[in-house]
């Protein structure tokens, strides 16, 4: 036999002909055979040497024949298809009901399909940005958003770094009616102190030995939109009576001034600290917290959602492919499954620094370049949670390094040494031209040495 007939080819083949009711023995299957492609395939690949044909009836535009085959010469009778003739009509019936079962299958099929991609589109674009996630928890957290991202209400999100308080805070703001205004974000942690207070009020000139000019805090700055205060619980204490203040009077004062300047903004503050703890402890103001977590909204640990860890190891390995002009060829099961039997002490931003360390380094399917074990901690206190320790030799900041010094690197040998313009490096990665060089030169790469290493 030279192939095997598709159900499209035999349904060709089919509709060649119009068949009537028959029996076809010995030669007269033989000279069928010659005339038709469809019984020479059954002769030659199934050994058939005798048929009966019934055409059905047609029903709701389906054309069908019943073929009984059979290997014996002489297999079927006159008598054999009189005997069928009476219950053509109950056959054609059973063939109907079991197309219709078929094509009901594959619809079905197909809708379950498009609910899953458009449940993937709906996680990853529409309702809430880059978040990511079907798990009952994450789930939780969308009703929460949808729930107060429509009021003013002023929302704190704790959870353990790393687990993306800012994207939530990115999706309170865009499914607000303040979405039109721009999104005002403030790091408590990455400041002095002395500094602090200029950012999040202003200053007038001269108010401090290098104030030249008077200066708009951030939160003139938005002004009719949302400010996020991130790492809340790292504010000065003397400055958490002031931004009390904004919340209850919605004004504020410059720092060096005394007129008093009027704000309509909504505040989302998040921590990774436990601020009961702290004001127990003196450190955060009790009036502050309990107006800060009006609405609270806590981001579970990746640990605690392992479903959604292949979710988003795929989202962030089809971002960094596109990124790097890659093809995204998917994930190893024995990586996936090294990734579910971690515990992520770093949470989604640890998952998202390997996955793009692994799209840098594999031209194919995915796999992890190094172990997956937990960082040390500190003495005396305890990590997040179990697992193995990380080799002495090897400390985080020098593993981060290789990660950032990997990438760094493919980024630049794949723009050819190129680090500014609309072709050069510092698109690809996100970073201002300077900031890059600034990086590079830290990390100890020379763009000569790219260049020569590529060719």
């Amino acid at each position: 036999m030279a192939h095997s007939a598709t159900e499209a080819e035999v349904t060709a083949l089919l509709t060649q002909r119009s068949p009537q009711p028959a029996i076809y023995t010995g030669e007269a299957f033989a000279a069928l055979c010659k005339q038709h492609q469809l019984y020479q395939l059954q002769r030659d690949g199934l050994g058939i040497a005798s048929v009966l044909e019934l055409p059905l009836p047609v029903r709701n535009g389906l054309y069908s024949v019943l073929v009984l085959g059979s290997r014996p010469p002489y297999a079927f009778t006159d008598d054999d298809l009189r005997q069928l003739l009476p219950f053509a009509a109950q056959i054609a019936l059973v063939v109907e009901n079991l197309v219709a079962h078929e094509e009901l299958n594959q619809l079905r099929k197909r809708a379950e399909q498009e609910k899953k991609y458009l449940a993937e589109e709906v996680r990853t674009a529409h309702n809430f940005g880059e978040i990511v996630g079907d798990s009952p928890m994450i789930h939780h957290v969308f009703e929460q958003i949808s729930q107060v991202a429509n009021t003013a209400a002023t929302v704190l999100i704790t959870g353990e770094t790393g687990t993306g308080k800012e994207l939530i805070a990115r999706a309170l703001h865009n499914l607000s009616p303040r979405r039109e205004r721009t999104l005002i974000k403030l790091n408590c942690a990455a400041l002095p102190a002395n500094l602090i207070e200029s950012e999040l009020f202003g200053h007038e000139k001269g108010a401090f030995t290098g104030a030249v000019e008077k200066r708009v805090g951030k939160f003139e700055l938005a002004q009719g939109s949302t400010i996020f205060l991130d790492e809340i619980g790292e504010l000065p204490l003397e400055l958490q009576g002031k931004l009390l203040r904004v919340l209850q009077e919605r004004e504020l004062e410059r720092l060096g001034g005394n007129a008093v300047v009027k704000v309509d903004v909504r505040v989302v503050a998040a921590t990774n600290r436990a601020l009961e703890e702290e004001v127990v402890a003196g450190r955060f103001r009790a009036d502050l917290f309990y107006r800060l977590s009006v609405l609270p909204i806590h981001v579970p640990a990746l640990r605690e959602r392992p479903a959604d860890i292949p979710l988003l190891a795929q989202h962030f390995a089809r971002k960094f492919a596109r990124a790097l002009g890659k093809p995204y060829l998917g994930i190893q099961q024995a990586a996936l499954d090294e990734l579910l039997a971690y515990s992520w002490p770093g949470n989604i931003r640890e998952l998202e620094n390997l996955v793009e360390q692994a799209v840098i380094i594999c031209s194919g399917t995915l796999t992890w370049a190094r172990r997956l074990q937990a960082p040390p901690t500190a003495p005396g206190v305890a990590a997040s949670s179990p697992g193995p320790e990380r080799p002495e030799s090897t400390s985080l900041k020098e593993e981060l390094d290789l990660l950032e010094r990997a990438r760094i690197l493919a980024a630049v040998q794949q723009c050819k040494g190129r680090i500014r313009g609309k072709k050069g490096a510092a698109i690809i990665l996100g970073m201002k031209p300077t900031t890059l060089e600034a990086k590079m030169e830290k990390l100890g790469i020379k763009k000569e040495q790219v260049i020569v290493s590529r060719t």
